[in-house]
Protein backbone atom coordinates (compact mmCIF):
# COMPACT_ATOMS: atom_id res chain seq x y z
CA UNK A 1 0.00 0.00 0.00
CA UNK A 2 2.85 2.26 0.60
CA UNK A 3 3.98 1.63 -2.21
CA UNK A 4 0.72 2.58 -4.44
CA UNK A 5 0.60 5.81 -2.32
CA UNK A 6 4.05 6.87 -3.21
CA UNK A 7 4.26 5.92 -6.77
CA UNK A 8 1.02 8.12 -7.20
CA UNK A 9 2.95 10.98 -5.28
CA UNK A 10 5.82 10.77 -7.68
CA UNK A 11 3.66 10.70 -11.16
CA UNK A 12 0.98 12.99 -10.32
CA UNK A 13 3.62 15.97 -8.88
CA UNK A 14 5.25 15.00 -12.38
CA UNK A 15 2.16 16.53 -13.79
CA UNK A 16 1.08 20.18 -13.63
CA UNK A 17 -2.77 20.36 -14.43
CA UNK A 18 -3.65 23.40 -16.91
CA UNK A 19 -6.80 25.24 -15.44
CA UNK A 20 -7.91 27.39 -18.56
CA UNK A 21 -11.72 27.07 -17.29
CA UNK A 22 -10.96 29.22 -14.21
CA UNK A 23 -8.76 31.72 -16.07
CA UNK A 24 -12.09 32.15 -18.53
CA UNK A 25 -14.29 32.71 -15.93
CA UNK A 26 -11.67 35.28 -14.36
CA UNK A 27 -12.08 37.09 -17.24
CA UNK A 28 -15.20 37.33 -17.67
CA UNK A 29 -16.02 38.35 -14.49
CA UNK A 30 -17.22 42.09 -14.53
CA UNK A 31 -16.52 44.86 -12.27
CA UNK A 32 -18.69 45.03 -8.98
CA UNK A 33 -19.79 48.38 -7.38
CA UNK A 34 -18.82 48.70 -4.10
CA UNK A 35 -20.31 51.31 -1.75
CA UNK A 36 -17.27 53.58 -0.73
CA UNK A 37 -17.73 56.67 1.57
CA UNK A 38 -16.67 59.93 0.47
CA UNK A 39 -15.60 62.77 2.45
CA UNK A 40 -18.44 64.99 2.07
CA UNK A 41 -20.28 62.00 3.84
CA UNK A 42 -17.81 61.97 7.10
CA UNK A 43 -19.44 64.47 9.55
CA UNK A 44 -17.82 65.44 12.98
CA UNK A 45 -17.15 61.64 14.11
CA UNK A 46 -17.15 61.33 17.98
CA UNK A 47 -13.60 59.76 19.03
CA UNK A 48 -14.30 57.00 21.10
CA UNK A 49 -13.36 57.71 24.78
CA UNK A 50 -9.94 57.22 26.23
CA UNK A 51 -9.91 54.43 28.81
CA UNK A 52 -8.30 56.75 31.82
CA UNK A 53 -8.20 53.28 33.78
CA UNK A 54 -4.97 52.73 31.06
CA UNK A 55 -3.01 55.75 32.89
CA UNK A 56 -2.09 53.05 35.87
CA UNK A 57 0.23 50.64 33.45
CA UNK A 58 1.18 53.24 30.53
CA UNK A 59 4.18 55.26 30.94
CA UNK A 60 6.48 56.89 28.40
CA UNK A 61 8.43 55.07 26.70
CA UNK A 62 11.35 57.16 26.21
CA UNK A 63 11.39 58.75 29.94
CA UNK A 64 9.82 55.45 31.82
CA UNK A 65 7.53 58.22 33.94
CA UNK A 66 3.92 58.72 34.63
CA UNK A 67 1.13 60.02 31.90
CA UNK A 68 -1.23 62.92 31.98
CA UNK A 69 -4.08 62.61 29.93
CA UNK A 70 -5.31 65.87 28.54
CA UNK A 71 -9.04 65.35 27.23
CA UNK A 72 -9.25 68.65 25.69
CA UNK A 73 -6.51 67.73 23.16
CA UNK A 74 -7.20 64.02 23.66
CA UNK A 75 -3.22 63.16 24.27
CA UNK A 76 -1.22 62.12 26.81
CA UNK A 77 1.17 64.24 28.08
CA UNK A 78 4.60 63.95 29.55
CA UNK A 79 5.26 67.14 31.58
CA UNK A 80 9.29 66.32 32.28
CA UNK A 81 10.26 65.79 28.32
CA UNK A 82 7.36 68.21 27.23
CA UNK A 83 5.61 66.07 24.72
CA UNK A 84 2.32 64.90 24.10
CA UNK A 85 1.23 60.80 22.12
CA UNK A 86 -1.89 61.37 20.27
CA UNK A 87 -4.83 58.85 21.04
CA UNK A 88 -6.21 57.70 18.01
CA UNK A 89 -9.18 55.45 18.10
CA UNK A 90 -9.32 55.38 22.12
CA UNK A 91 -5.75 54.05 21.16
CA UNK A 92 -2.86 55.82 22.60
CA UNK A 93 -0.08 56.04 19.91
CA UNK A 94 3.21 55.64 21.99
CA UNK A 95 5.54 55.61 19.23
CA UNK A 96 8.15 58.68 20.39
CA UNK A 97 8.68 59.83 16.01
CA UNK A 98 5.06 60.22 16.28
CA UNK A 99 5.01 62.38 19.75
CA UNK A 100 4.05 65.97 19.60
CA UNK A 101 6.97 68.29 20.85
CA UNK A 102 4.67 70.45 23.55
CA UNK A 103 5.71 74.11 23.15
CA UNK A 104 6.63 75.41 27.08
CA UNK A 105 5.17 79.14 27.92
CA UNK A 106 8.25 81.15 27.86
CA UNK A 107 7.89 84.96 29.69
CA UNK A 108 11.44 86.90 28.35
CA UNK A 109 10.56 89.45 30.86
CA UNK A 110 11.18 87.45 34.07
CA UNK A 111 14.04 85.69 33.13
CA UNK A 112 16.99 87.13 34.64
CA UNK A 113 19.59 89.10 32.80
CA UNK A 114 22.90 89.21 32.92
CA UNK A 115 25.02 92.55 32.95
Amino acid sequence: MFRSVVGRLVTETGRVPRCTRTAARTQRLTAVSVSARSFSDVKDEVQPPFDSSLLQFLVCPLSKKPLRYEAKTNELINEELGIAYPIIDGVPNMIPQEARLLQKDTDTSTTPTQD
